[in-house]
């Protein structure tokens, strides 16, 4: 339990630190054009060293599965309420991209930012464990922060696990787009949440490239190309599906008068 405790604290810490950097630096560069790429620079940071401590207490702390879910919601609704406009996943970032939401411009430097944000949160960890706060994390710096990689799978099944958690995740931000956000956060969270628990034992349902690039490609057991694979191609192409599912396939597949009803039904929803 003692363990447990001091995980939370630095859990508590990362996101206290990130949010007290986000909002200086959101009040410092309100005027600058670069200060957007300076809150992905930070939220991302956030998101990777909380998921590296998530991932310590459950491989190497061993706690009950019913708790590590509980946490892995929690901190997926904080990180959903404290991005401040933060995309924090290249597969978003992509999407923006096709949606025009971002420019080929904008896109790439958010996505350069949130890999060099993956590096970055896995020194920073690195040097926390390194402080010995809790047995746990003596115990990882004893065997100097190694890890094995959690693919339990045939590199296609494993791929395809995280095409499928990418899918249901993107699936599912995108189509609550007209729910408030103090509910979406929490549908989105408990769908992650269920990714989490469905594919976890299979790739350890990471379903993010930088995320993946932080906690993963770093262990032993696969080379970076089939990292790449499983963790790469398969959430860009669960994005993509998503994408070619509901704009292209389902409105093809429907009648006209019924795809209008739907667009005038979001725009309803948007003007409210």
């Amino acid at each position: 339990m003692a363990d447990i405790g001091v995980s939370l604290c630095v859990l508590a810490g990362i996101v206290l630190t990130s949010e007290i950097a986000r909002r200086t630096t959101t009040k410092l560069l309100a005027r600058k054009s670069y200060g957007i790429y300076m809150v992905e620079l930070i939220s991302t940071v956030q998101l990777c060293a909380c998921t590296h401590e998530l991932k310590l207490l459950g491989e190497v702390g061993r706690v009950e599965l019913q708790l590590a879910l509980t946490l892995t919601y929690v901190i997926s609704v904080v990180h959903a309420l404290t991005f401040h406009g933060a995309v924090g996943n290249p597969s978003s970032a992509l999407e923006r991209l096709y949606r025009g939401t971002l420019t080929g411009r904008c896109a790439l430097t958010r996505i350069s930012c949130q890999f060099a944000a993956a590096v970055a949160a896995r020194a920073v960890v690195h040097h926390v464990w390194a402080l010995g706060l809790s047995d746990l994390h003596l115990r990882h710096k004893l065997f100097g922060f190694k890890c094995i990689s959690p693919i339990n799978a045939p590199l296609l099944k494993a791929a395809a696990v995280e095409l499928a958690c990418a899918f249901a995740v993107h699936t599912t931000a995108h189509r609550t787009r007209g729910v408030e956000e103090k509910y979406r956060v929490h549908v989105i969270a408990a769908v992650i949440t269920t990714a989490v628990y469905a594919g976890g034992s299979t790739t350890g349902a990471v379903f993010n490239p930088a995320l993946a690039f932080s906690t993963q490609f770093p262990c032993s057991g696969n080379t970076f190309v089939e990292y790449s694979f499983v963790y790469w191609m398969g959430p860009v192409l669960g994005m993509a599906c998503s994408v070619l599912l509901f704009d292209k396939v389902i409105p093809a597949c429907l009648p006209k008068s019924a795809t209008h009803r739907d667009q005038n039904l979001m725009d309803m929803k948007k003007m409210k």
